[in-house]
């Protein structure tokens, strides 16, 4: 489902994903193992009638929830990273990521993956033929956020900011996006609720990923 506002975009030449959350679907193993995250960072738990109501919570209003202190930040996710290592084989892709990733492909997008993630964890749940498609990897957590790894992929892959547009399911994903003059997509399937991601506007809003492959075709 795309955002009118979306049509009065130009050209799209990259497609810059986020991992966990919209191409990898993580988030049940993610609270079985956020408990364990409580008590080796000592923040916060998470109960299960709490968990509707952070996903309708900003980024940053999760982690202030939660009373995670910035400096811990990196520290959980290299952490989380290494759980994510050891257990790959209990993470799939959403339904429908191997054709979306194929099907962009074969339009002549260039595709990128940015995420917090590891690329050997990244490539491991993708398999090596959705990974084969992904043109270039950015990963690893970031005091600095995502903005610095999209300036980074679009200087790699020789493509302006106005012909890029990076997808995710979290508000940050669409803050970072902004603040580096690319387009902005959501989609619906990933943590963040669908009327937290609307009340942002980005440029589109994707419902399934059929939907994304509509947005890239009618900007191409």
């Amino acid at each position: 489902m795309t955002d009118p506002a979306a049509s009065a975009g130009g050209r799209v030449r990259l497609v810059i994903f986020d991992f966990d959350g919209t191409l990898s679907d993580s988030g049940d193993w993610f609270l079985s193992v956020v408990d364990d995250l409580a008590r080796t960072f000592r923040f916060r738990t998470v109960q299960p009638d709490q968990v509707e109501m952070l996903r309708r919570r900003s980024s940053r209003e999760v982690i202030e929830f939660l009373g995670i202190s910035k400096w811990k930040l990196p520290f959980i996710a290299w952490y989380v990273r290494r759980l994510v290592g050891r257990n790959v084989g209990q993470i799939e892709l959403f339904p429908g990521t191997p054709n979306l990733l194929e099907q962009l492909k074969t339009t002549g997008v260039k595709l990128a993956l940015v995420t917090s993630n590891s690329e050997d964890n990244a490539r491991r749940i993708l398999g090596p033929e959705n990974a084969a498609r992904i043109e270039y990897y950015a990963c690893g957590s970031s005091l600095f956020g995502k903005a610095p790894k999209f300036r980074k992929t679009l200087k790699k892959l020789r493509v302006a900011p106005n012909e890029a547009l990076a997808i995710g399911d979290e508000t940050r994903d669409v803050d970072a996006a902004r603040e580096v003059g690319m387009r902005a997509g959501s989609v619906l399937w990933g943590y963040a609720a669908e009327d937290l991601l609307a009340a942002l506007k980005p440029d589109a809003l994707f419902r399934e990923p059929q939907d994304i492959l509509d947005y890239v075709a009618a900007h191409r």
